[in-house]
């Protein structure tokens, strides 16, 4: 978990959601991911998607019965299904997810008896170390929104700006570029 830890940080230095994950096979480390979607401009990379298709390159092989997934938050509906379809050993994650958790924070896909693989699942593994950087990440994140949303005025009083430009966060746009209708 640790090693998911610091890709967890390597996300957050690249503006993206601290999370992390690692790749294990008998004990040795196959593949690491962090979360990348906007960066990858990509709803999918998230950081176990990507330490699977990097797993699944090195192993030549979709399907990895023999690798375990440790993982600093538990993973989505998405990420638990190709964990599933990949059939995977075990997952491990540290931080319950109460919003999107598919490991049984709202629903267990993994536990679905109808489901043709089953994997075994671990919750609250370094669950402090791994709440903590996302919620110093979010935090971070608001406090960065108050400054940008508050602008010293002449007099010193803070004013709210003008331009509702500056208040949609970074990495969404306002309009999408013009089509290019050459080849």
């Amino acid at each position: 978990m640790r090693i998911a830890l610091d890709q967890a940080h390597n996300a957050w230095l690249v503006g993206e959601v601290p999370v992390g994950a690692v790749i294990l096979r008998a004990g040795q480390v196959i593949a690491t991911g962090y979360n990348r979607p906007i960066t990858e401009h990509d709803p999918t990379a998230h950081a176990e998607i990507v330490a699977l298709r990097h797993a699944a390159i090195l192993l030549g092989n979709y399907r990895l019965p023999e690798c375990e997934l440790y993982v600093t938050l538990e993973p989505c509906a998405m990420c638990a299904m190709a964990l599933l379809h990949a059939r995977f050993k075990r997952v491990v994650f540290g931080a319950a997810d109460p919003k999107t958790g598919a490991a049984g924070s709202v629903i267990d896909l993994f536990a679905q008896p109808r489901l043709n693989h089953h994997t075994q699942v671990q919750g609250g593994l370094m669950a402090e170390a791994c709440s903590a950087v996302l919620r110093d990440f979010f935090a971070e994140r608001r406090e960065q929104y108050r400054q940008r949303r508050t602008l010293p005025s002449v007099d010193g009083e803070a004013t709210l700006p003008d331009s509702d430009a500056s208040l949609i966060p970074a990495g969404e746009a306002l309009e999408l570029p013009p089509a290019n209708d050459s080849p």
